[in-house]
């Protein structure tokens, strides 16, 4: 049987510093800390990451390929309802997965210029296709509402999803790293979201939205 090739030391570094970072925050590593839990030396870390900031920024461009693949509606016919409920979840589980970027968004992209375009980018890019599933429904009669309230859902939308991570710390800082507790911190996040198109939605479409959050209310609550 063949054996797999032992990961490269870059590649254990990034994957390292995410969980840190994710686990306590990045502004409380220092590549001192990363190298020491490799047990490598810090000049062998050197010599694949300049300093935090690249390591920082490697992690970046993983994380930014992953939502691209996520930042795109239906090709070929309109969106759903159950789109949008899936798009949520995918983007949610993201957000965990990368953690720290929203939790120390401020932090970080007040030093790192790269950071503060390309996030910028994403959110407008989220903001997009937010407005895209809702003009889809609206299109197909399942939605009422026009350009501006459209406009202001979308946001809203990005702006809670965005931040919710925060909300969950600040709310409850000593559970932020328990699975189910955070499991469950991010389904709310998805009701939360969701819930602001409610009271815009019509006929089959309204229906099917509360049966999956009358399913979804109930897990939450066992």
């Amino acid at each position: 049987m063949l054996q797999k090739a032992p990961r490269r030391t870059r590649e254990r570094i990034q994957e390292l510093s995410l969980r840190l970072f994710n686990e306590f925050g990045e502004p409380n590593i220092t590549t001192t800390v990363i190298a020491e839990e490799l047990n490598i030396s810090p000049g062998n870390l050197y010599y694949h990451f300049r300093n935090k900031d690249d390591i920082v920024n490697s992690i970046f461009i993983e994380f930014e390929q992953e939502i691209e693949r996520i930042l795109h509606v239906p090709a070929g016919r309109r969106s759903n309802i159950e789109d949008v409920w899936q798009y949520l979840h995918l983007m949610f589980e993201l957000i965990w997965r990368y953690r720290f970027f929203y939790r120390d968004l401020n932090d970080l992209l007040s030093r790192n210029r790269k950071l503060e375009l390309h996030f910028k980018q994403i959110l407008a890019h989220k903001i997009k296709v937010a407005k895209q599933l809702c003009e889809d429904l609206r299109t197909e009669g399942s939605l009422e509402a026009n350009d501006l309230k459209i406009d202001a859902m979308a946001t809203n939308m990005v702006v809670v999803a965005t931040y919710w991570l925060s909300y969950e710390y600040v709310r409850n800082p000593r559970k932020y790293t328990e699975q189910q507790s955070m499991a469950d911190a991010l389904a709310r996040g998805c009701y939360q979201v969701l819930i602001q198109v409610e009271p815009y939605l019509r006929g089959e479409t309204l229906a099917r939205f509360q049966k999956l959050s009358d399913d979804y209310l109930k897990k939450l609550n066992k």
